[in-house]
């Protein structure tokens, strides 16, 4: 078990408030030896071998020989559409893409969506596993406006200690085809209600790739936004709205800014188109963001990376009217991404595990995180001798920590009083 020598933690957050902690008997690597991290301020101030660190005030936690891993991002998720927290829902969408939008937006009156209680039940399972920032995309349209945007805001506002959470304003029923989405969108820029837009399937679900990428560019521009822009499009058809997207943000002069998520055309289209596009995404530092859902072909990780491109990770939708899956956990999203990317060495499970770490931190402009003296101490313990051992068995988090704060404890989450 992992022990407080101050006495439980009843009291949560509020009880360790910044005092300093001192973990000790923790491992950095496989088969490396145990040091003790000392946490000062919220950030790690010394990595030290096990007993030599002296803190008499610190709350000390016995590690008990636990791996210690850097918080992990969720690049891409939904929050604002989970069913978290409540009975069972069957799903009852049809195959296609415009039967998903449909039915979500049916749903909504009909199950009080958003709710505050499933955003902030789905964000402390998320904490609870170990995430320690989030990017949610949040529905606008004439029909719900900007609420979900405002409940989102809400609920990040009351756990913004324990977990750090990004929203985009998503059109995910359209742009053009929604008279009045744009007028919201920019609205929300307007606010200071977001800092990223979002944009889906331009020539598929819009008809009108220019218009679509030309308005939420312009907008981006304006606003000093970043872009997230859902790309369901598949073959030649999705590789061509790449390379539309790469010419705006070289126009525009938004390298570094833009992400484009799941984009599964990139390995649908020959070798040769395939490296061109990976040139031009590496060329203007657009990220990549997969959530490796369902049998939709999944991004070659190794070979992307190989060719300089940004590669982040999301659970997307969890538990929701577009899907009954998912658990909020990244380490569980990272075992479905390095099982499908066939990857069985520890090298190569650590490198999927980096996409939902440092790859989901360059997407979304952050530092990643890192174990390292003078790092924000966003981290967690697991039981596992290795990344690949943790990825592969997955185990309850020990210890989940956000700048330096203990928020979550074997899987649950720790509240506040």
């Amino acid at each position: 078990m992992c022990i407080s020598r101050q006495g439980d933690d009843r009291h949560g957050i509020g009880r360790f408030g910044m005092r300093d902690m001192l973990i000790e008997r923790v491992r950095l690597a496989h088969e490396a030896p145990l040091v003790d991290l000392l946490i000062q301020d919220g950030r790690i101030a010394q990595i030290e071998p096990a007993g030599l660190t002296d803190d008499a005030a610190a709350v000390r936690e016995d590690g008990a020989g636990a791996l210690v891993l850097p918080g992990m991002v969720d690049a891409h998720c939904h929050v604002d559409k989970t069913l978290w927290g409540r009975g069972w829902v069957p799903h009852s969408a049809g195959p296609v893409l415009e039967d998903r939008i449909a039915n979500g937006e049916r749903g909504r009156a009909q199950l009080g969506l958003p709710s505050r209680d499933g955003i902030r039940a789905l964000l402390e399972q998320m904490t609870a596993a170990g995430t320690t920032l989030a990017r949610t995309h949040t529905d606008v349209d004439p029909d719900i406006g900007l609420r979900g945007l405002e409940l989102v805001a809400t609920v990040a506002e009351e756990l913004a200690e324990v977990i750090d959470v990004e929203q985009v304003a998503f059109p995910q029923g359209g742009l053009l085809t929604r008279p009045g989405t744009a007028e919201l969108l920019e609205s929300a820029l307007r606010q200071g209600l977001v800092g990223c837009l979002g944009g889906i399937d331009p020539a598929a679900l819009e008809r009108d790739s220019v218009r679509h990428l030309d308005l939420i560019f312009g907008l981006a521009e304006s606003y000093g936004a970043r872009l997230d822009i859902h790309l369901h499009e598949r073959g030649t058809l999705g590789a061509h709205t790449m390379e539309l997207i790469i010419e705006r943000v070289l126009r525009h002069g938004l390298e570094g800014r833009v992400a484009i998520s799941h984009g599964v055309a990139l390995v649908e289209v020959d070798r040769a188109h395939s490296e061109r596009i990976s040139q031009g995404l590496a060329e203007a530092r657009i990220s990549l963001l997969t959530a490796t859902v369902y049998n939709t072909p999944v991004l070659p990780v190794a070979e992307l990376r190989g060719r300089g491109v940004n590669i982040g990770a999301g659970n997307d939708g969890v538990r929701d009217l577009w899907g009954p899956y998912g658990n909020g956990d990244m380490l569980d999203r990272t075992f479905h991404l390095a099982y499908r990317n066939g990857f069985r060495t520890d090298e190569q499970i650590a490198a999927a595990f980096d996409v939902a770490v440092s790859g989901g931190a360059v997407a979304l402009g952050r530092e990643p995180a890192r174990i390292e003296p003078g790092a924000p101490a966003d981290l967690f313990l697991i039981d596992a001798a290795s990344i690949g051992e943790a990825v592969a068995a997955r185990p309850p988090r020990r210890l989940v920590l956000k700048r330096g704060r203990a928020v979550a404890r074997h899987g649950s989450p720790v509240r506040a009083s």
